[in-house]
């Protein structure tokens, strides 16, 4: 079985029967790892004195007085900030509970980078098993930015971050531990070239071709089908579609800001401009196996799921609408 995503930290998790990701000590310290939080030699005493208590037992019980009680302004928000969600990891018995909260609640004021974290590592448990590289691939889009490009008629997706030189390695600690490459050259996830992802996973430096009708958007819909199967418990099937003419909108669900607003429009009989609709990268239909536990106004039809990119061609796709948009009955996140 090959592995994948090794930033993730999921080697450094437990497993519970059920397949969810237990909390270890050694996965909290890699937060601790985090530039920001080690303390420079000007710290105060209580600020090193805190780092190295939670070095020592890093479920250690931590009060606002004891953050308020750091010097500096910055370095006390930043640990006010870890300590926050360090404490919505330990209020549950997994990390996928521990999102299940985020996605009831909303994120507040957790870093989206540490909620892509998350989604991360748990799309990394929901891919447990997979060997084609195209799906996990196609999985990236839940938690990395991607820009779109169109090349010799195709689609094609990248990691905004590699390409854009913002932050060509993950932003994770566990990149400079583990000694993986900065490597902002693209190379296109094909039959010739998917071989060659096992070993760069972690370097988010393969685009993924979301041309209609060809294996990218198939890929894309087998990670959206393990995703949901794993944080709902729901078995469903997806298949992209071409396009949008003459069906029943009995429901949808935008997978990013993009395709809800088009979405929007369609359900409200808008006349939507060839712009607009150029932005629309993917279209799925979604059924479930179950039809029991839909909602009656959506039974017997299908679900239709709608990517799309923004002016800028920007794809920021928003996993947590698979998790809370479906029209399932006592919808609830597994955890």
């Amino acid at each position: 079985m090959k592995d994948f995503w090794i930033s993730c930290g999921h080697h450094l998790l437990d497993r519970e029967p059920g397949n969810g990701l237990l909390l270890t000590d050694d996965f909290l310290k890699v937060y601790l790892a985090r530039p920001e939080l080690i303390p420079p030699p000007e710290a105060c005493v209580v600020e090193k004195t805190l780092y190295n208590a939670l070095l020592a037992d890093p479920r250690l019980p931590v009060s606002a007085s004891d953050i308020a009680a750091i010097a500096d302004a910055d370095a006390s928000e930043n640990w006010q900030v870890l300590i926050a969600f360090r404490d919505l990891l330990l209020r549950h018995r997994t990390l996928e509970g521990a999102y299940a909260e985020l996605m009831r609640k909303g994120p507040g004021k957790t870093p989206l980078l540490f909620v892509n974290q998350l989604v991360h590592v748990i799309m990394r448990n929901a891919l447990e098993g997979v060997e084609d590289p195209q799906v996990i691939r196609a999985a990236e889009l839940f938690f990395r930015t991607q820009r779109v490009t169109l090349h010799d008629g195709a689609l094609l997706a990248a990691d905004e971050e590699v390409i854009g030189g913002i932050n060509p390695a993950p932003q994770s600690p566990l990149v400079s531990m583990l000694g993986i490459p900065a490597d902002a050259h693209i190379h296109v996830l094909n039959e010739e070239t998917a071989s060659g992802y096992w070993d760069r996973s972690d370097q988010f430096d393969m685009a993924i071709d979301l041309t209609t009708g060809r294996s990218g958007l198939v890929a894309l819909a087998e990670a959206m089908r393990r995703w949901i199967a794993h944080v709902l418990g729901v078995e469903v099937t997806i298949e992209p579609l071409s396009e949008l003419r003459e069906v029943n909108l009995a429901w949808y669900v935008g997978l990013d800001a993009e395709a809800t607003k088009i979405g929007d429009m369609m359900w409200n009989g808008e006349a939507i401009d060839e712009a607009t609709m150029s932005r629309v990268v993917g279209l799925f239909a979604l059924t479930f196996r179950d039809p029991s536990i839909v909602l009656d106004k959506v039974k017997g039809e299908p679900v239709y799921l709608i990517l799309a990119m923004s002016p800028e061609k920007i794809i920021r796709m928003k996993p947590q609408n698979l998790a809370t948009g479906l029209p399932i009955r006592h919808l609830e996140v597994v955890g």
